[in-house]
């Protein structure tokens, strides 16, 4: 009992942490390399949430016990180097912690522990000794910047995969400006080779495609053109970091091929689409290299496609292109069961434009579908950004439009790559000319989590998206408060603990 006792201290403790870690990781991703995505936490996280770590090597397995025990026999350790919390062990040099590996004693591990002086230990984590020279070192690493990730660029692709996939995870929540900075010390060639090579996984192209950008070497853009023309989907399975990299080296001159293969195409792929979209949103948010308004220029092409047009309306209205307002109204009126669901993005759209012109269309608009209205006020209640005009709220009797006061903009950091089920009440019974739906179904594949760092639940992009595509950020809802967050937390820690106990009670029958 006093083991299960102990366990479950450690699991309470490791669940708030993660919880913790989480919170703290979204708004860290915020500034995240802008395609990738993080495997999962890494040695540095893992020991920087611990309160003690060490390097130990097993000195004797665990003896088998009784399947009805309650108790899980332990292995010995002897600790070779303590990497941190050297007071909380004293002059402690061996200590016993569950393992269920089948490794030979002698076998060196990283251990990592919390809740001293009765300390609770981690899983061991066996290590050879190029692992434990990596992680040694990575502790003498400055906390971020380009030196820190040139440490890492060695180890991508590692033939030790543990160290790939940690190299890897560093340089996913690395902010783009170190990677930026890393540029005049990047292995050119190397990445060349990844990006072409099907071997590498999609998540990881991404990554290089986007070191390929941050170099901007302009003999690059025969590769990159050849890739983007490419009719293999291995080869455009990463398209928008592909795109962003084109784009970025090329600058304004490179829009006029992706316009014509993914934007004015009718026949182009959903998936294609969407990625170069998020190319786009990504130059319009993280770099300067084309102007705003020739993207703008690429983004209204898809006006033309309207099964497609809600994609990039809130990106117009996010950097305020107010030029299409008749255009958008046509598409509201003209919409189909194909294209309906552009009807909330239309009014939201309105909703923000600060034109005086736009409080009138809405009126007109919610005497064709007053429950357009009614869905647009009822999934983005926070009103019109600021600047905007008032919302209009539906009247369920008179079918008519008012306008209200638009409600306080509250800052919020935006959460990239969050997903969400939820659908509109009226989804169910599937799309109609007056009766459009808010979700668009996602595509097959996932594109990576674009990021913009300055948006919030009051910017035109998270305000207005009319449907979450993948990649999108979830659209927000009432500003978030402590409490639901703290018993979310709190829930979390509870699930996590059951499911330790019962992983702990199981593995004792088996072992049994």
């Amino acid at each position: 009992m006093m083991f299960l006792k102990s366990r479950l201290g450690w699991a309470f403790t490791l669940a708030a942490v993660v919880a913790a870690g989480s919170l703290s990781t979204m708004a860290y991703r915020a500034v995240a390399c802008p395609f990738c995505s993080a495997v999962s936490l890494t040695f540095s996280e893992e020991i920087n949430n611990a309160q003690v770590a060490v390097i130990a090597k097993l000195a004797e397995a665990a003896p088998q016990t009784d399947a009805n025990s309650l108790d899980v026999a332990k292995a010995k350790f002897e600790i070779i180097k303590v990497l941190k919390g050297e007071e909380a062990l004293g002059k402690e040099k061996k200590f016993e912690a569950v393992y269920f590996g089948d490794s030979p004693v002698g076998t060196t591990f990283l251990v990592m522990g919390i809740d001293p002086p009765n300390i609770n230990w981690s899983t061991p984590i066996a290590l050879n000794e190029r692992g434990i020279d990596y992680v040694v070192k990575t502790m003498e690493l400055p906390a971020t910047g380009a030196d820190r990730l040139f440490f890492f660029q060695d180890f991508l692709e590692d033939k030790d995969e543990t160290l790939a996939r940690d190299a890897y995870d560093e340089f996913a929540k690395a902010p783009y400006s170190d990677v930026l900075a890393l540029a005049p010390r990047m292995h050119h060639q190397q990445l060349i080779n990844w990006v072409k090579s099907p071997e590498i996984p999609v998540s990881r192209r991404r990554l290089y495609l986007t070191m390929i950008g941050a170099i901007r070497d302009p003999k690059d853009t025969v590769v990159l053109e050849e890739m983007i023309k490419s009719k293999d989907r291995q080869t455009k399975g990463a398209l928008d970091a592909l795109v962003a990299a084109y784009l970025t080296i090329k600058g304004p001159d490179g829009m006029p091929l992706v316009e014509d293969l993914f934007l004015r195409n009718q026949e182009a792929e959903y998936t294609d689409t969407y990625a170069t979209i998020m190319a786009l949103r990504f130059h319009g948010t993280e770099e300067k290299i084309i102007p705003r308004e020739r993207l703008l220029e690429g983004l209204k092409l898809m006006l033309d496609r309207p099964k497609l047009a809600d994609l990039v309306i809130p990106d117009l209205a996010r950097w305020e292109d107010w030029t299409v307002i008749d255009r958008l109204v046509e598409l509201f009126k003209n919409s189909n069961e194909e294209s309906s669901w552009v009807r909330v993005p239309v009014i939201n759209y309105l909703r923000a434009c600060p034109n005086p012109e736009a409080a009138a269309k809405i009126e007109e608009l919610a005497k064709i579908d007053p429950d357009a209205i009614k869905r647009a006020n009822s999934f983005f209640p926070l009103g019109a950004a600021a600047g905007g005009v008032p919302a209009a709220e539906d009247k369920s009797k008179e079918g008519e439009a008012k306008t209200e006061e638009p409600a306080a903009a509250v800052k919020t950091e935006e959460t990239p790559e969050k997903k969400t089920s939820d659908a509109q009440p009226e989804a169910a019974k599937g799309p109609s000319a007056n009766s459009s739906t808010s979700f668009r179904p996602s595509p097959p594949i996932t594109p990576a989590p674009t990021t913009r760092p300055a948006s919030s639940p009051t910017d035109p992009t998270t305000m207005l998206a009319g449907r979450l595509a993948p990649g999108v950020a979830a659209v927000p809802g009432p500003p978030v408060r402590t409490m639901p967050v703290l018993l979310g937390m709190a829930g979390a820690a509870f699930v996590l603990a059951c499911a330790f106990w019962a992983l702990l009670k199981g593995g004792q029958r088996v072992t049994g």
